[in-house]
C-alpha cells in the first residue's frame, strides 16, 4: 500500500495540491568536502611536481650517450628513477583529474576512460564531483547549443521539484519499460486472483526548477538517491525515449529539463522522497500521468506529435498534452481523428515529409516558385504570347502539395523582422551587431546564442538563460518596428529541430569549417536543405551561395544567389582570392569584422556573405588549404560547410553527424535533434517544379479549363470570385459557416486539378485543425452544392485522392479564360467580328480584383497562387486587343472604353497607358486627350514622391501633345 510521509502529510494538510519539498541545500558539510577536495587537487596537481623541481630537479640527464649507460648506479640515480615514477603517476592523475573536469563540465555523459589508471581515475572523479557539489552542475557550467533547445520549455514549468513514488497501473507500461525494468530489477509485476491485484511500487522524481546558476542533472540525482553519481546510467536507461509531461522526450544523459518525472530505481532512497498513490486527490498531475501511463504518447497525439507541439507557455498542466486552438488533444481523446498541420501524417497519400516538416524552407521555396512564375509570366508577354502556366502533375504536384502544407511565412517574416529590428535598434543606441552563432525559434519566442556576452540586449529584447542568449517574445514584437535595416545575420541556416525549437546555425560567424559526416545519402539529404533554404530564404538580402560538387544546378532556385563549381580545386583557387581581398577590404576600411559594416551608413555590399557548401570529397591537400582559408572567416563573412566521410577533417570547429536515422549528433555541442532533410527525390522534384514554373521545361503548355459556352453547357453552380465573391444556382449557406464555405470553394475553383484535403486544411487553418473538423467542412460544402439532375456529384474525390469539382460547377474566371482562348487560339482567331464579340464579353466579366469582398485574415494563401498575377495581365491582355479591333474599325471611343475597363483592374500596366493615349489621340478631342494625360500624371504621382511618367509614356507625350509639361505636369 502507498504511503505519505510526515513531510507530505503535512503538505497535504495544509494546502493541498502537490506535495512541495524545498530543494536540497548545501550544507557545511558539502563546503568542507569541497574545501578538501580542492586542497587535495592543489597538492597533487600543483604541489607535487613544483616539490620535485624544487627538491630533486630534473631526474632525466641533460644529455645522453652510450657512456651513461655504463655509470655506476648511485644513490643518486636510485632517487631519480623514483623521481620519474612519481612524475609519470603525476602525469596519469592529471590527465584523469583534466577528463573528469572536461567531462563534468561538458555533460556529456561518463568521461573517457585513461587507460591503466583505474584507482586514479576514480579519485580524480571523487575530488572533482565533491567540489563540483559546491558550484554549479555540469549542465550550467557550459551553455552549450542544446541548452537552449531546454529553455524555451523550461520557462513554463514554474512548478517545484518534487520526488515521489507511486504504484504503477498493470498492463500499462510500455514494451521499452518492461524490458529496462527486467534488466535492472525494478519492473513491477501483477497477479490476479479473487479480482484483486498486487503491484510493486515504482518511484518517481520530477526535476527541480534551476536555482540560480545551478542546474539539476543526473550524476546529482543518482548521487543523492542512489548513493551513487556514476549509476546515472540507470536512470537514464529507464527514461530514455518516454514522454515527458512538455511532450518531448529524454534522449541524452545531459539533456533535462525542470519539470520533467523520471522513474528511479526501486532502491532510490533519500530524504526529500515523497511517496503517494496515484489516485491521491494531492497527487501532482504529471506524475499521476506520467505514473497512469509510462510515459507512452496518447493514441490521438502519437499521430500528430511530429505534426504540432504545442507552446511551451500554452501547456496544460494535465500531462503537458492539448491546449486550444490546434493543439495536440488531451489523453481522454485517444482514438479520435488527429491534428491535421504542417507535418501530420500523409494519409496514404505520397507527400514529402521531409518539406511538409521544414516550415521556414517551405515557405522560402514557395515564395521564390511564385517568383518564378511571374517572372516567367511577363517574359512570355516580352516575347508577345502570354503562356499559361503549366498545372503540376505526378511528383512535382506532390511537392507543390508539400510546399503548401509546410510553409509558415508567418515565422519567416517574424524571423526577419525580428533580426532588422534589433539591427536598427542597435544602430540608433551606437552599438555593434554581436556575433550570433545561432538561433532558435520556437512558435512564441526566437533566442539568439552569442559567442560571449555582450551587454544588455535593446527592448523588447531581453537577457535569456544567461548573458550569452538574448530572447524576444513573438508578442513582444509590435507591428510598426523599424525593420528597414539590412539583414544582419543572413547566414542562418536550419539544421534541424529539438522537440519544437528550431535550431539554425549561423554558417558565417563560425570560427572554422563545420564538418557533416555520415553516409553520403544522408549528406546529400542534409546539403541540399540547407543549400535550398539558404537560396530561398527570407531573412536575406544580398549574399552568394557557392555549391561544390552538386549532382544537380539550383541555380533556378535564385539565379543572383547561386553558383555552381564543379571541382573542389576550383573552390580552393576561388576562396583563396576572395580571402584576400576581404582581409584587405577589411583593413582598408578600419573594421575588424563584416558585422562592423552592416549596420548605419557603413553597410557595403563587400560585407554580404559568402556561403560554401561541399558535396564534393576534398583530398587530403585540399582538406588542408581549406582549413587554413577557414581559420579567420568568421570575422570574413565567409563560411563552409563541408560533408565528408571522414570523421576528422582538420580545422573543423563543429563536427556533425547524420545518422541513417534521420538524427543529427554533435556531441561537444550538446545536440542530438531531428534533421533537416531534402531527400534525393523531393530534391530532384523541386528542381523539375521549378524548371517548368520558369519555362525551361519544353513540355506543350496546357490550356486552361475550357468551359462549354453554349446552351447545353448551362452550369448548375456558377461562381463570380472576379469581383464581390458572388454564387448562383444554389441556396446561401448558413450565415456563421458561408465565409469558410465559400473560401473553400474559391480554392477549388482555382485549381481544377484538384485539391489535397491536407492542402485545403493548411490554407484554411494555417494554425492547425483536427482531421474531423476539415471532414466536417468538405461533408458541408459536398452537401451545399449538391447533385446534378443526373444525380452526380458536384463535389468528389479522384483516383489521387484529391478533391474535385465537377464540369457542372464553373466560374467568370473559368469562362473569362475559355473566351480568351477562343478568341486568340480557337475557331474565332481568324475572325475580327467574332474576335471582337468574344472579348467585349470577357471584358465584361472583369467586375474588379479576385474575390474582391473578401475579409481581412482571410484568403492569405492568395499570395501564392499565380493567379493573382495573371488575372491582372490576362484582362489587360483583353483589354489591348479589343482597343485595337476598335480602332481598326474606327471606333475610337469604344477602343479609350475597353482600356479604362482594363486599367480599372490593372492600373499599373504600362502598355494600357501607353494604349490610353493613342485611342485618346484617335478620337481627335483634344480636351480628351488632355484629360487622359491628367489622369495617367495624377496616378503616377500617386505611386510615390519623385515618381514621374514613364520614360516611354513622355517620349509618346512628346509627340502628341508637345506642351504638355507646361499644361500638366506643372
Amino acid at each position: 500500500m502507498a504511503r505519505t510521509t510526515a513531510t507530505g502529510r503535512n503538505r497535504a494538510q495544509h494546502g493541498g495540491g502537490a506535495p512541495r519539498q524545498p530543494r536540497r541545500q548545501r550544507t557545511f558539510g558539502d563546503l568542507l568536502r569541497a574545501f578538501g577536495a580542492f586542497l587535495a587537487l592543489l597538492v597533487l596537481v600543483v604541489a607535487v611536481p613544483a616539490a620535485l623541481l624544487v627538491y630533486i630537479g630534473s631526474p632525466f640527464p641533460h644529455h645522453f650517450d652510450s657512456e651513461v649507460l655504463q655509470q655506476p648506479i648511485t644513490s643518486e640515480t636510485f632517487v631519480n628513477t623514483l623521481a620519474v615514477l612519481v612524475w609519470v603517476a603525476w602525469a596519469q592523475f592529471t590527465a584523469c583529474v583534466l577528463v573528469e573536469a572536461k567531462a563534468a563540465v561538458s555533460g556529456v555523459g561518463m568521461p573517457t576512460r585513461v587507460p591503466g589508471s583505474g584507482p586514479s581515475q576514480l579519485l580524480a572523479r571523487q575530488l572533482i564531483a565533491a567540489l563540483l557539489l559546491i558550484g554549479v552542475s555540469t549542465a550550467g557550467l557550459v551553455p552549450g547549443l542544446a541548452q537552449l533547445g531546454q529553455q524555451h520549455s523550461m520557462e513554463s514549468q514554474a512548478r517545484p521539484g518534487v520526488a515521489a513514488t507511486a504504484q504503477a497501473t498493470p498492463g500499462q507500461q510500455t514494451t521499452h519499460q518492461t524490458a529496462v525494468q527486467h534488466q535492472t530489477g525494478t519492473g513491477g509485476s501483477s497477479a490476479q486472483g479473487g479480482g484483486q491485484s498486487t503491484q510493486q511500487a515504482t518511484k518517481f522524481y520530477r526535476i527541480n526548477p534551476p536555482e540560480g546558476r545551478h542546474h539539476d542533472s543526473l550524476w546529482e540525482i543518482a548521487q543523492r538517491h542512489l548513493g551513487d553519481g556514476r549509476r546515472y546510467k540507470e536512470i537514464y536507461q529507464l527514461n530514455k525515449d518516454r514522454v515527458q509531461p512538455d511532450g518531448s522526450q529524454l534522449s541524452q544523459a545531459s539533456l533535462i529539463r525542470p519539470g520533467w518525472v523520471l522513474e528511479m530505481p526501486a532502491d532510490a532512497h533519500g530524504g526529500d522522497l515523497v511517496e503517494m498513490p496515484v489516485a491521491a486527490p494531492h497527487t501532482a498531475p504529471d506524475i499521476l500521468h506520467y505514473a497512469q501511463h509510462g510515459g507512452a504518447k496518447d493514441t490521438a497525439a502519437e499521430g500528430a506529435h511530429a505534426a504540432h507541439q504545442t507552446p511551451a507557455g500554452e501547456q496544460g498542466g494535465s500531462g503537458g498534452t492539448g491546449g486550444s486552438g490546434g493543439g495536440t488533444h488531451q489523453g481522454a481523446a485517444a482514438g479520435a481523428s488527429e491534428v491535421v498541420t504542417g507535418m501530420s501524417a500523409s494519409h496514404g497519400f505520397d507527400l514529402s515529409d521531409a518539406l511538409i516538416g521544414a516550415p521556414l524552407l517551405a515557405a522560402g521555396l514557395l515564395a521564390a516558385l511564385g517568383r518564378r512564375r511571374r517572372t516567367a509570366l511577363w517574359q512570355s508577354l516580352s516575347a508577345g504570347a502570354l503562356r499559361t502556366p503549366r498545372t503540376p502533375t505526378g511528383a512535382e504536384a506532390d511537392v507543390a502539395d508539400a510546399l503548401r502544407i509546410g510553409a509558415d511565412q508567418d515565422a519567416v517574416d517574424f524571423l526577419d523582422r525580428a533580426l532588422r529590428s534589433l539591427s536598427a535598434r542597435l544602430d540608433a543606441d551606437g552599438r555593434k551587431l554581436p556575433v550570433v552563432y545561432a538561433a532558435w525559434l520556437t512558435d512564441d519566442a526566437l533566442h539568439l546564442q552569442l559567442a560571449w556576452p555582450d551587454g544588455e540586449p535593446p527592448a523588447p529584447w531581453h537577457t535569456g538563460q544567461d548573458e550569452t542568449f538574448w530572447q524576444l517574445e513573438r508578442a513582444a514584437l509590435v507591428d510598426d518596428v523599424d525593420s528597414s535595416a539590412a539583414a544582419p545575420y543572413p547566414g542562418l541556416a536550419v539544421l534541424g529541430t529539438l522537440d519544437s525549437a528550431r535550431l539554425l546555425l549561423n554558417l558565417e560567424a563560425v570560427p572554422g569549417i563545420v564538418a557533416l559526416s555520415g553516409a553520403a545519402p544522408d549528406r546529400e539529404a542534409i546539403l541540399g536543405s540547407v543549400a535550398a533554404e539558404l537560396a530561398t530564404n527570407g531573412w536575406s538580402d544580398r549574399m552568394t551561395v557557392t555549391l561544390v560538387g552538386f549532382a544537380q544546378d539550383l541555380t533556378a532556385l535564385a539565379p543572383a544567389r547561386v553558383r555552381h563549381i564543379a571541382t573542389v580545386a576550383e573552390a580552393v583557387e576561388l576562396m583563396a582570392a576572395e580571402t584576400r581581398q576581404r582581409v584587405g577590404a577589411l583593413r582598408t576600411a578600419g573594421q575588424d569584422s563584416v558585422l562592423t559594416g552592416r549596420t548605419g551608413r557603413a553597410q557595403h555590399t563587400q560585407w554580404a556573405p559568402h556561403l560554401v557548401l561541399l558535396a564534393a570529397e576534398p583530398t587530403p591537400e585540399e582538406a588542408e588549404r581549406l582549413a587554413e582559408l577557414a581559420a579567420d572567416s568568421g570575422r570574413l563573412g565567409i563560411g563552409y560547410l563541408i560533408g565528408s566521410s571522414r570523421n576528422d577533417l582538420p580545422g573543423a570547429a563543429w563536427e556533425l553527424e547524420i545518422t541513417p536515422a534521420g538524427r543529427l549528433l554533435a556531441p561537444l555541442l550538446g545536440l542530438d535533434m531531428k534533421a533537416q532533410l531534402l531527400p534525393k527525390a523531393q530534391y530532384e522534384s523541386v528542381l523539375r517544379l521549378f524548371a517548368e514554373a520558369g519555362g525551361d521545361d519544353p513540355g506543350p503548355d496546357a490550356p486552361p479549363f475550357l468551359v462549354d459556352l453554349s446552351d447545353q453547357g448551362r452550369p448548375g453552380v456558377y461562381a463570380r470570385p472576379l469581383g464581390p465573391f458572388e454564387v448562383v444556382g444554389i441556396d446561401a449557406p448558413d450565415r456563421e459557416r458561408s465565409d469558410l464555405l465559400h473560401e473553400a470553394l474559391a480554392l477549388l475553383l482555382l485549381h481544377r486539378e484538384g485539391v489535397h484535403p491536407r492542402v485545403l486544411a493548411s490554407a484554411l487553418w494555417p494554425r492547425g485543425v483536427t482531421e474531423d473538423v476539415r471532414d466536417a467542412l468538405i461533408g458541408r460544402l459536398r452537401e451545399w452544392l449538391g447533385t446534378d439532375p443526373d444525380g452526380g456529384e458536384r463535389l468528389t474525390i479522384d483516383t489521387t485522392g484529391r478533391i474535385v469539382l465537377s464540369t457542372s460547377v464553373v466560374s467568370d474566371w473559368d469562362v473569362l479564360q475559355t473566351l480568351h482562348h477562343e478568341a486568340t487560339e480557337g475557331r474565332a482567331a481568324g475572325d475580327p467580328v467574332a474576335r471582337r464579340r468574344l472579348l467585349t464579353d470577357a471584358l465584361s466579366l472583369a467586375r474588379g480584383r479576385l474575390f474582391e469582398d473578401r475579409a481581412p485574415g482571410r484568403y492569405a494563401w492568395l499570395g501564392h497562387e499565380i493567379v493573382d498575377a495573371q488575372h491582372p495581365v490576362l484582362v489587360a491582355e483583353i483589354a489591348l486587343a479589343l482597343s485595337s479591333l476598335h480602332l481598326d474599325a474606327n471606333k475610337p471611343k469604344a477602343a479609350v472604353a475597353a482600356i479604362e475597363t482594363g486599367m480599372a483592374i490593372s492600373p499599373d500596366d504600362e502598355r494600357l497607358w501607353l494604349a490610353y493615349l493613342r485611342a485618346a489621340n484617335a478620337t481627335g478631342d483634344a480636351g480628351r486627350l488632355e484629360a487622359a494625360a491628367s489622369a495617367l500624371f495624377a496616378r503616377a504621382a500617386e505611386s510615390g514622391p519623385g515618381r514621374g511618367m514613364p520614360p516611354r509614356v513622355e517620349a509618346l507625350l512628346d509627340e502628341l501633345m508637345p506642351t504638355w509639361r507646361g499644361s500638366i505636369a506643372n
